[in-house]
């Protein structure tokens, strides 16, 4: 407990703003002559002022709202209970939320009470100009619904960190250009490896 929280956190909101301004894309762009050659990326989306939710309100989805307050972001949150915060949205549906946001992060622990939470009714009420993160677990999200959503524009792009079959994922995700792919490293810093090696 605690030891992974700031990674896991400090990830997540990264995959929030590459994503939304396809840092990698834009990268991809200069590298293979395209700037040069067909003048400039296509515009992407703002970060600053969004509608945020945060499915699963622990110590790494509090961390994480606690970092995209400074970018002046309207913050919900999924619970069974309210919780303390400084003026956050409370939603007892997870539909529910991510029809009001424009980004959902999901930070929810694994096992079978949390299998496949994300399906196809809370992506679609996500959208097509909507933004899925997970850092939590494949498990999370029902991921073949989640492939469908993004080939057929159902949601509109991805940020993902865990998938159902590590390493071997989905050969499906690599053709696709809405959606920001990690390793499965969260906590992958030398600093964390390091406390977790001393515990």
């Amino acid at each position: 407990p605690d030891v992974l929280t700031d990674d896991v956190a400090d990830l997540a909101v990264g995959m929030v703003i590459a994503r939304s301004r396809n840092i990698v894309g834009a990268s991809d762009w200069i590298r293979s002559g395209n700037w040069a050659k067909n003048g400039a990326f296509k515009l992407q989306r703002k970060v600053t002022g969004k509608r945020v939710g945060i499915v699963g309100l622990g110590r790494i989805g509090r961390a994480v709202a606690e970092r995209l307050q400074p970018f002046q972001m309207d913050i919900h949150y999924y619970a069974r209970a309210p919780k303390d915060t400084p003026g956050w949205t409370h939603h007892e549906d997870i539909t529910a939320l991510a029809k009001a946001v424009d980004i959902l992060i999901v930070t929810l622990s694994g096992g079978p009470e949390t299998a496949k939470m994300i399906g196809r009714e809370t992506l679609a009420a996500l959208g097509p100009e909507g933004l899925l993160v997970n850092t939590s677990r494949g498990a999370t999200i029902d991921e073949a619904a989640l492939l469908d959503a993004l080939e057929d524009g159902t949601l509109g792009a991805a940020a993902l960190d865990v998938y159902e079959n590590e390493p071997n994922i989905d050969p499906r995700f690599a053709k696709l250009d809405n959606v920001l792919l990690q390793p499965h490293q969260s906590s992958g810093t030398i600093e964390t490896r390091k406390v977790m090696g001393k515990l």
